[in-house]
């Protein structure tokens, strides 16, 4: 059965971003272990969704065992640490976005028509991806036993193929939790991934976001 959420129109302030999202905002749980076999564990990892006139505004929350925060800056290798992922799908369908974050709020963002293909975004558009971040850490964390941490994304539209006065009815992701070199590494997602093996790259296994 494909997921599907309907996002709610807020308006959003990233110096103030709980109250419309934890009012307003669409709940996801991104709890499908795909592959309970090789990767059984499951940290606790939920979010809201919502969007404003001109991007996506994505929250995710965590609780987990191990965290790690190792990738300190833009496009480095945010999926081995304690990680959390949103995937879309250009609505023409001949590329996809990745959008990794890692607690530091550190995210690597890239595009392409496949997994061998990803192009990592250039600065400029990096920073106008807004982030938002709580946690109880330092930069540079390697933590043994639970913690629990907090990170939100803002994605413009233009960024994802769409523009924002012309939206369609609906676009296709997927969200994610993963931790390739944690101690308990974990592969998490919303919507099931049908792949014998960890395997995010997969927009035939993307759920539904309408916009309107």
């Amino acid at each position: 059965m494909i997921q599907k959420l309907t996002l709610p129109l807020i308006d959003f302030d990233i110096q103030h971003p709980d109250t419309a999202l934890e009012l307003q905002g669409a709940r996801f749980d991104v709890n499908r272990v795909n592959w309970p076999e090789s990767f059984p564990y499951a940290p606790f990892c939920c979010g809201r969704i919502a969007r404003t006139k001109d991007a996506l505004v994505v929250d995710f929350r965590v609780t987990g065992l191990d965290l790690r925060a190792q990738n300190t800056e833009d496009n480095g290798r945010q999926w081995e640490d304690s990680c959390v992922e949103v995937f879309i799908e250009d609505p023409d369908g001949s590329r996809y976005y990745n959008f990794e974050i890692n607690p530091l709020g550190k995210v690597l963002a890239c595009t392409g028509a496949g997994r061998e293909e990803r192009k990592p975004r250039p600065e400029e558009q990096m920073r106008q991806i807004l982030r938002f971040a709580q946690n109880e850490f330092s930069v540079s964390s390697e933590l043994e036993g639970v913690h629990s941490w907090r990170v939100g994304i803002v994605i413009p539209f233009r960024l994802i193929g769409l523009d924002p006065e012309r939206l369609p009815e609906k676009i296709r992701a997927n969200f994610y939790k993963c931790g390739d070199k944690t101690a308990h590494p974990h592969f998490l997602s919303w919507n099931p991934v049908l792949t014998e093996k960890p395997d995010f790259h997969r927009p035939d296994f993307f759920g539904e976001l309408y916009l309107i």
